[in-house]
């Protein structure tokens, strides 16, 4: 078990292509980290820093308080596991499992040679660990449940059964860190779900420190203690899920994380009677946030925002069949926790089992008074995507009235795209 720390990391390929950006990261022992970013993010090169397969340009990266820069991959007691599994394809899984650690204590001739050569007491604890390989094998494969495995060819096993040899034989080794670089990717979707149970099962098992990487956020959201969000390099945001999920530090982990992903709707915050007030060409909704009118008071008498809500926090409180188009209803206050409704019209309805996303193009206000100064007159429609039952019956075409939760409403500052406190 160890720490693992980057201090002001950074690697550059060329002037030009700068993988890692002053990377500040220090992950706990026995902690289950997941490294979450869009493919080019920097996300495998921090992971191959740590494993010493990657040089820092600059900084340093420590494990269990050490430095460990100029320590070659096999004294650092990692193990890594890749995509693409990386067994031998001429060994059965025994072997597999087996083979690091027959490398480290021998097996062969010239380790039976070299027994010889050595003292008695040396020889005699190399024996010992040799002749334990086999009960250190056959342990982890109880624990990965791959005991009847164990006689067959790499050819031979399914794609989960492959992911559970790799793990195995990064487990084998006993590692104070284990390294994962999506190693699911190569899996359908019922393996996924499954070899995500068994990594839950086995961190909670072994008490090991793991740091894993992924583009896949439905695999952060569920394995990782803590999920550190990465973008061109840099880090985003660290947190736990709730936290990063809840609330996102920034534009782009509000966009990235969660599937469908936030609705983002550009717009202004208005002064209104006392009030604060988010307007554009299509919504306008009045927030309850004192906090934030006490912000905005003291600023500009505009300031351009960007609103983020979830797609669960966006409710259908009306819908009309292939209603035709009428006047959007009057905008009031309500007094209750959602905004007042707005009417669009249904573009698209994904059904997922238990859940619909309905998409709904909400319709301009066809009377507007003072539009935002950055919205072009021509502003595109803005779709807000919303969580539903599927057997509300909604059908593409359908005339809606949606609202909003206004306590789990986000605003986004329009220069540095980091979100506003409420």
């Amino acid at each position: 078990m160890a720490s693992v720390t980057f201090e002001d990391v950074s690697k550059a390929f060329s002037d030009d292509v700068v993988a890692v950006d002053r990377l500040d990261l220090e992950i706990a022992d026995r902690e289950f980290l997941v490294l979450l970013g869009p493919s080019g993010c920097g996300k495998s090169t921090s992971l191959r820093l740590i494993a010493g397969l990657e040089d820092c340009t600059t900084g340093e990266i420590r494990i269990d308080g050490h430095v460990v820069n100029h320590i070659p991959p096999k004294d650092r007691d990692i193990a890594m596991v890749f995509q693409n599994y990386a067994l031998y394809p001429h060994m059965s899984v025994y072997k597999n499992l087996a083979f690091g650690l027959t490398l480290r204590y021998g097996g062969g001739w010239l380790a039976r040679t070299w027994l010889r050569l050595m003292n008695s007491a040396e020889a005699n604890l190399l024996a010992e660990k040799r002749n334990g390989i086999r009960q250190q094998v056959e342990e982890t494969a109880k624990a990965l449940r791959i005991e009847r495995l164990l006689d067959r060819m790499p050819r031979q096993l399914s794609g989960g059964e492959r992911q559970r040899v790799a793990l195995g034989r990064a487990m084998v080794r006993q590692p104070a860190v284990f390294l994962f670089d999506e190693p699911l990717s190569n899996l359908d979707a019922k393996l996924r779900l499954e070899t995500r149970r068994e990594l839950k099962r086995l961190h909670q098992h072994l008490q090991t420190t793991m740091i894993y990487v992924t583009h896949d956020q439905t695999e952060a959201l569920t394995l990782g203690q803590r999920i550190a969000v990465m973008n061109a390099g840099s880090l985003q945001q660290l947190g736990t899920p709730t936290e990063i999920y809840d609330r996102p530090k920034n534009l782009f982990v509000a966009g990235f994380v969660g599937s469908p992903p936030m609705n983002l709707i550009a717009g202004e915050l208005r002064h209104v009677d006392e009030r604060v007030v988010f307007f554009n060409d299509h919504i306008t909704i009045s927030l309850p946030c004192g906090r934030l009118r006490n912000i905005a008071a003291n600023n500009l008498p505009r300031e351009k925002v960007t609103l983020g809500i979830r797609p669960e926090d966006v409710t259908i409180t009306g819908s009309k069949p292939d209603g035709s188009a009428s006047e959007p209803m009057a905008l009031a206050d309500v007094q209750t926790d959602h905004s007042p409704s707005v009417r669009g019209r249904v573009s698209m309805v994904e059904s997922v089992g238990d859940t619909a996303f309905v998409h709904v193009v909400i319709q301009p206000r066809k009377e507007r008074k003072a539009p935002p100064s950055h919205l072009a007159d021509d502003a595109p429609d803005h779709t807000l995507v919303c969580k539903t039952n599927p057997r509300t019956g909604i059908q593409p075409g359908d005339l809606v009235e949606v609202a909003m939760v206004s306590s789990r409403v986000h605003l986004f500052d329009d220069q540095t795209e980091e979100r506003l406190t409420l």
